[in-house]
């Protein structure tokens, strides 16, 4: 009782309690229904006596306090959360025959009679970020992302500050425990507003950050460490489900949705319940028509079974509900102007055009730049710039163009380059490969830090120290563009020491690691220049015969010759001329299980003026010995041996490496010669097969002992 004017504890959490629901009932009027019964003034008053009583009772402060859901202190990390009810996934259905086969598919299941009612729901499939809502006793306690569907990420502090979601659900019938799902959106409205008052705050329009589109922004503004980042920002939410609840407030998915709403959480206003198949359509097609219009976006219609108990007689496969599925809108398209075709060289070497477009708004997103894959599908669409296209998002996120409206305009076609834009090397596409690609390798700037990467990895080089972090630094240092550079780089040892991270210590430690790998393995070596098609099984295959690198070199200036004088006899455009010449060039390498592919890999690669002189300049630097194979007698000395699904503490070449040098042979199938599988999980056909010949199998530990027998 209150003593005076004070309040005892118990009128206290009274109070806190009734503040809460008042604040709850005026933030649903403001944010929700934009109908305010009191002024700012008034709104103000409530939360300055919630904050009097939290700093008299701090022990009292409530979960669903005004004072905690802005400018909570910020998190080190999104912690995770795993729900008690997996969050799944929808089918969908692009076409009206799809919701007939579904309809069909449940009265099947359940063996509903013709003239039995199926009740649907259906409402708007919202284009925002699934989030699971906790409430106990009403109260909001937990909130977390979909994730992968079984844990996802703690974001109860970001959503106490959105104004859309109660902090307590009002009502008798609200059951102890409540899980409240649906979708975390922003208004298309207040993504432009959010955008253009980012762009102010900015000053620099280029050094303003700008989201592409409202779920974006939504999800990025969500997913805050800082909670108060995530209260600037305009997010709203949408009911649609539900998941773990002690108890359910109805017997139909639209009465359960109806006490949701009751509640106090926002429900869609276009949500209805039909009972046929013409109806369903119809609410389809109203939604369709006026998806434009509407405040948020949206990319289909959702139809649940309305029974709760067919629902749970319906049940669920791997990753969706059998009683659900969403009607999906065909994609957005817009007409636009292609101005020009850029062509952007990948890590890998791979060339892939770009069309830059006349800025055009797509489902509520302004496109520009749109991927055209590659030389066949310019081909097939015959795309130049200055052509009228017509362009839609893929799934409503990925722009491609699907038509080209003026094709058929006098105009030079587009002429693919055959040399990369960014080195000047050849660029060349390999038979049967639609992707062109730059031969430049190591001296292309482009793919200089892949390839580096790859020239010091583990089933390389091996360089310890020499890690993804450490490679930029040097590169951006311009200490580094070739392999023979990280060789040199005791010249830079005083430069490293004044650098934020490197102490004396680790400094010695990577100058020496690089000493010690001045005498490479030759095989080791060659799979780190990253020739195409040249791992590690294949360059020791080649080493075996021809034992150093620059005998490789001359075979593949061989190669070139071959190629040279096959061009020159038959020309390309001869049927012949493919079949001959990489008969010819398989006879030239003369190692078993090493093709053509191998050899036209490594004669791109030495044709390039710079790549020779990338390749003597490493040479220079260091000196690998001839190569050699060893073999010792173990139990698997001249046998077949087989190795199938994920190996887990090496990888497959390390493996074959190991049965080389145990005098084993390796094969890629199974056949009546195997006469050992090493099976790893995730094996497949290969086991059965084995099983069905009678070959022995065993797991990679069992291989391991076999290993350590022979070192023994």
């Amino acid at each position: 009782m209150s003593r005076g004017n004070e309040l005892d504890r118990e009128a206290a959490a009274m109070r806190l309690e009734a503040l809460a629901a008042e604040i709850g009932h005026h933030n649903r009027l403001y944010h929700d229904s934009d109908a305010p019964e009191i002024s700012d003034a008034d709104y103000d008053a409530l939360i300055r006596e919630i904050l009097a009583l939290e700093m008299r009772f701090p022990d009292l402060v409530r979960a669903d306090s005004p004072n905690v859901q802005v400018g909570a202190e910020p998190t080190s990390a999104l912690g995770k959360i795993r729900h008690a009810m997996r969050m799944m996934s929808l089918d969908n259905g692009f076409a009206d025959a799809d919701i007939a086969e579904f309809i069909t598919r449940v009265r099947r299941y359940l063996a509903l009679p013709e003239e039995t009612v199926l009740a649907l729901t259906a409402e708007p499939k919202i284009d925002g970020l699934s989030c699971s809502l906790r409430y106990e006793k009403g109260v909001l306690v937990q909130a977390a992302t979909r994730g992968d569907g079984t844990t996802g990420e703690d974001v109860t502090p970001n959503v106490r500050t959105i104004g859309d979601i109660a902090q307590t659900l009002i009502g008798d019938d609200v059951p102890d425990i409540f899980e409240v799902r649906g979708e975390i959106y922003m208004a298309k409205a207040d993504f432009a507003g959010l955008n253009a008052r980012l762009l102010a705050e900015a000053g620099d329009p280029e050094k303003a950050r700008q989201f592409a589109n409202p779920r974006n922004a939504a999800a990025g503004s969500l997913r805050q460490k800082d909670a108060s980042v995530t209260a600037s920002r305009p997010l709203r939410f949408l009911a649609h489900g539900w998941g773990e609840t002690s108890a359910l407030p109805a017997e139909t998915q639209t009465g359960v949705m109806r006490a949701i709403e009751r509640w106090g959480l926002p429900v869609s206003e276009l949500l209805t319940c039909v009972d046929t198949l013409d109806a369903l359509v119809g609410h389809y097609r109203m939604i369709e028509a006026v998806r434009a219009d509407l405040p948020f976006d949206i990319d289909g219609v959702v139809y649940k079974v309305d029974r709760l108990d067919w629902q749970q007689r319906l049940g669920s496969v791997a990753k969706s509900p059998r009683w659900a599925i969403a009607h999906k809108f065909p994609a957005e398209r817009a007409q636009t102007t292609l101005e020009a075709i850029d062509i952007q060289v990948g890590r890998t070497g791979k060339l892939t055009p770009v069309g830059r477009l006349v800025p055009v708004t797509v489902g509520g997103v302004v496109v520009s730049n749109v991927t055209l894959h590659n030389a066949d599908e310019i081909a097939r669409l015959g795309v130049r710039p200055g052509d009228r296209i017509v362009v839609q998002r893929a799934g409503d996120v990925i722009p491609q163009v699907v038509e080209n409206l003026t094709r058929d305009e006098p105009r030079d076609p587009f002429v693919y380059p055959d040399h990369c834009p960014v080195c000047g090397s050849e660029a060349v596409r390999e038979e049967g490969e639609v992707d062109i690609r730059c031969t430049g390798g190591l001296v292309c700037a482009a793919q200089r830090f892949e390839r580096m990467r790859h020239f010091v990895s583990r089933g390389a080089l091996d360089i310890e120290g020499l890690g993804e972090k450490t490679i930029q630094e040097f590169l951006d240092l311009g200490w580094i563009r070739e392999p023979a550079d990280i060789f040199r780089l005791e010249a830079h040892r005083a430069d490293l020491l004044g650098r934020e991270g490197w102490k004396e210590k680790s400094v010695d430690n990577l100058l020496a690691a690089i000493e010690a790998k001045r005498r490479p393995d030759a095989a080791r070596l060659l799979f780190g220049l990253g020739i195409r098609h040249t791992g590690v099984v294949t360059a020791r295959d080649l080493l075996k015969r021809y034992t150093t690198l620059p005998a490789l070199q001359d075979l593949a200036d061989r190669i070139i010759a071959l190629r040279d004088g096959f061009q020159r006899g038959l020309g390309e455009e001869d049927g012949r001329f493919r079949n001959r010449l990489d008969k010819a060039i398989a006879e030239t390498i003369g190692v078993e299980n090493v093709g053509a592919a191998v050899g036209h890999a490594l004669a791109d690669f030495f044709h390039e003026e710079h790549n020779r002189q990338v390749w003597q300049d490493l040479l220079e630097q260091v000196s690998p010995p001839d190569f050699v194979v060893e073999t010792r007698a173990s139990d698997v000395s001249g046998k077949t041996i087989v190795f199938t699904g994920k190996l887990e503490t090496m990888s497959r070449d390390e493996a074959k490496a190991q049965a080389e040098r145990l005098g084993a042979k390796t094969a890629g199938s199974v056949s009546a010669k195997t006469d050992l599988v090493v099976a790893g999980p995730g094996a497949g056909s290969k086991l059965k097969t084995a099983a069905g010949l009678g070959i022995a199998v065993i797991d990679e530990a069992g291989w391991a002992e076999i290993v350590k027998n022979a070192d023994a």
